[in-house]
């Protein structure tokens, strides 16, 4: 099990498509920095995702990063997430912004967006794939339609070969 920094975005929509249960099976620990922490609790933010994070679960963190690289093209979240996801070497970092992602691997981070995680959380057995990209799908996530088809047909893959394995 290990530690992952999330951006807002993955933690915004696992909550929205009720998943984001599937975090602590997946990680030791999530730890957001202080400008995340913000944004999941802006007016505009859905209720249910303000409601989370004014109750943070014991498996989440806020910390703030000692320092910024200013250099990062990247929006403030972003810029906290990657800069602490650096400095506690964590496992992985929890984003979904293709700018973000990109400043992220150019830094040398391993990153995981939504559909990755639902997809590692379906592989477990945490749940099924289909109908959480379904209410996924009724969200405001901008969703690559390819990303989105090759993670179901590597769920269906899956299954099959659990089943052929157990017949």
């Amino acid at each position: 099990m290990s530690i992952v920094v999330s951006d807002t975005s993955p933690l915004h929509y696992l909550i929205l498509c009720g998943a984001q249960s599937v975090l602590p099976s997946l990680f030791l620990k999530v730890v957001i920095p202080p400008t995340v922490f913000r944004e999941l609790q802006q007016p505009n933010t859905p209720p249910a995702v303000r409601e989370w994070a004014d109750a943070l679960p014991p498996w989440v963190a806020v910390q703030t990063p000692k320092s910024l690289n200013l250099v990062l093209d990247v929006d403030a979240g972003e810029l906290e997430a990657i800069c602490l996801a650096q400095e506690i070497k964590a496992a992985a970092l929890l984003i979904d912004d293709r700018a973000g992602r990109n400043a992220a691997m150019r830094c040398g981070l391993a990153v995981i967006g939504t559909i990755g995680l639902l997809e590692q959380a379906a592989a477990r057995g945490l749940l099924e794939l289909p109908p959480t990209v379904e209410r996924l799908r009724q969200t405001n996530a901008r969703l690559d339609p390819d990303l989105i088809r090759g993670a179901l047909e590597r769920d269906k893959a899956r299954k099959q070969a659990r089943q052929r394995g157990s017949g």
